[in-house]
């Protein structure tokens, strides 16, 4: 059952709000009926045109550019440093949930650092949904890869169902599994979060994520993965991006330690063009550290094949030497016996 912290969490979510005084007001008005009090709110409320800055935006309110969206002023913000992708401006932590859910980049997160290299700003999240008790924590694992996958198929199938084909190529995958698929291809991670209930959503589903050239330049130089806000993994991404407007969309690379590095995040209604024009500055400012990745996981490549063939030429020598060693052990030990 859900309790009153999730409704409300979940109606903030949805609606934009940020005043949980307000938003616990309108429920309450409707007796916590989460279908009723959003219903009642997005058709009495047209999406606000600009944000306002509260004590939770003022983190972001300075980076916001003439475009509307996120982005660092690099001489303020990162002073002398050098940067890696000019536009990371916020290093996120990953829910515990989620990390869980994919035991994959767990084992795979050396180096990840070196996608994120210095100068970012950080800005790390509390930690959500933490498992109860050790005895239970294996199975919830399992049942976290199998729940996070499943989610994530079930909204390909939705969103093809709703939107056709013409898409960007969501993985069926949770997203850590994603997240790790898109470090081993040197890309990075294109996040769709989709609000079923927003009145936005379906024309910029319809006619911006659907558009044949923005999908095409997304599934060249991305890997995507979609949610659900109605869905576990994807309300959890919701609230560690910080998500308040819909239809959103988010850049991400990863970053040590289980974390990612937030590249540029997309909130409202956008037209294909100016998508295009967005992920193209992305893309062009990210190029330079994902080169440089795969220039330094060829390096360790090519240093891990050289001494494999080092350590098996040891190998041989060895061998043929301790070969050579019995051998005249035998002709002594036959001419003794003579």
């Amino acid at each position: 059952m859900v309790d009153v912290a999730d409704k409300l969490a979940y109606f903030q979510a949805i609606t934009g709000l940020e005043d949980p005084d307000l938003c616990t007001e309108i429920l309450q008005a409707h007796d916590w009926d989460l279908e009723l009090a959003i219903s009642s709110f997005t058709s009495s409320n047209p999406p606000p045109e600009r944000q306002e800055q509260t004590p939770n935006t003022q983190v972001t309110a300075n980076l916001l550019s003439r475009d509307g969206q996120n982005r660092v002023d690099r001489s303020d913000s990162l002073g002398n440093a050098v940067a890696g992708p000019g536009l990371a401006w916020r290093i996120i932590t990953l829910p515990y949930s989620v990390i869980s859910a994919s035991i994959g980049l767990v084992s795979g997160a050396v180096g990840l650092g070196l996608w994120a290299a210095g100068g970012v700003l950080s800005y790390s999240l509390g930690m959500l949904g933490l498992n109860s008790g050790r005895s239970g924590e294996s199975s919830t694992r399992l049942a976290s890869v199998s729940a996070a996958a499943l989610e994530a198929m079930e909204f390909v199938a939705v969103f093809e169902r709703d939107y056709g084909n013409v898409k960007p190529n969501f993985v069926s995958e949770g997203f850590m599994d994603a997240l790790q698929r898109s470090r081993s291809v040197f890309k990075m991670l294109f996040v769709y979060l989709h609000s079923p209930d927003h009145p936005d959503t379906p024309a910029f589903c319809q006619g911006t994520l659907c558009n044949e050239v923005l999908a095409a330049f997304v599934n060249e130089n991305f890997v995507s993965w979609g949610g659900s806000i109605r869905a576990s993994e994807g309300f959890k991404m919701s609230n560690s991006l910080k998500a308040s407007r819909y239809p959103f969309c988010a850049v991400v690379m990863p970053a040590a330690n289980q974390r990612i590095a937030l590249l540029q995040q997309v909130e409202g209604p956008k037209s294909p063009e100016e998508m295009l024009m967005i992920l193209q500055k992305v893309i062009e400012e990210s190029n330079p550290a994902l080169l440089q990745a795969r220039l330094d996981a060829e390096e360790r490549r090519n240093n891990m094949r050289l001494r494999e063939e080092q350590d098996a030429a040891y190998r041989a020598a060895l061998e043929a030497d301790q070969g050579t060693t019995e051998e005249r052990r035998a002709r002594t030990s036959g001419k003794g016996s003579c």
